[in-house]
């Protein structure tokens, strides 16, 4: 046990954050949890910048250790606290994990994600070629997960909690999950890992009132 919490600087809307809050959570980290006021542009001050100089959550301090950016920090997350079981030691478990990794920085984030932008927070993308974007992510993910139990073989890793909040909450940018049987399948699997913990639902949409 850790003699000083960790402090977790984090959004609650943000998917990003929610990785590293359900890391923390799914290994047990103590833990202590800043909320930065994005709106008010907290995260822009000196004071902040000092902890990430590109003015985002996730951040995390961990005795010192001061890590920026969602999956730098489940990464060390998962070397710090996990031992090998989240982000495997041999190269071919290793090149898996990362394999989805670069999902999530990528077609997650400009399909998926940036829909879900689109319509909680008015950001300045097509929302047709966003919510395109995503289907086609999506399909991948149904066929890839259509063989597996998560992403990067038999067991929970790194992929699956870097995935797996803008897959989940994806309807909140007019992207049905209807279509993608062992997507949603993938997505209970998570839910019911041992000390998951949700991100709030938003009610814009498809969860529009």
């Amino acid at each position: 046990m850790q003699a000083t919490p960790l402090t977790f600087y984090s959004f609650s809307l943000s998917g990003h954050a929610h990785r590293v809050a359900l890391m923390l959570s799914l290994l047990d980290v103590p833990h202590r949890t800043v909320n930065v006021d994005l709106r008010g542009g907290e995260q822009k001050r000196p004071e902040f910048l000092m902890l990430n100089a590109f003015g985002q959550v996730p951040v995390i301090d961990d005795g010192g250790v001061v890590v920026a950016d969602s999956t730098a920090i489940l990464i060390y997350l998962a070397k710090r606290y996990g031992g090998d079981a989240w982000l495997p030691a041999d190269p071919a478990g290793a090149a898996a994990v990362q394999r989805w990794l670069s999902a999530a920085s990528g077609p997650l984030a400009t399909g998926p994600a940036a829909a879900r932008l689109v319509t909680l927070f008015g950001a300045p993308y097509d929302a047709e070629s966003t919510v395109a974007r995503a289907h086609a992510f999506l399909a991948v993910l149904d066929k890839e997960l259509g063989r597996r139990d998560f992403l990067a073989g038999s067991a929970p890793t790194i992929a699956d909690v870097a995935c797996y909040a803008y897959v989940a909450h994806a309807p909140e940018g007019n992207v049905s999950l209807a279509d993608y049987p062992d997507v949603r399948a993938w997505l209970a699997r998570i839910e019911n890992l041992p000390r998951f913990v949700p991100m709030a639902s938003s009610p814009v949409g498809l969860l529009a009132a």
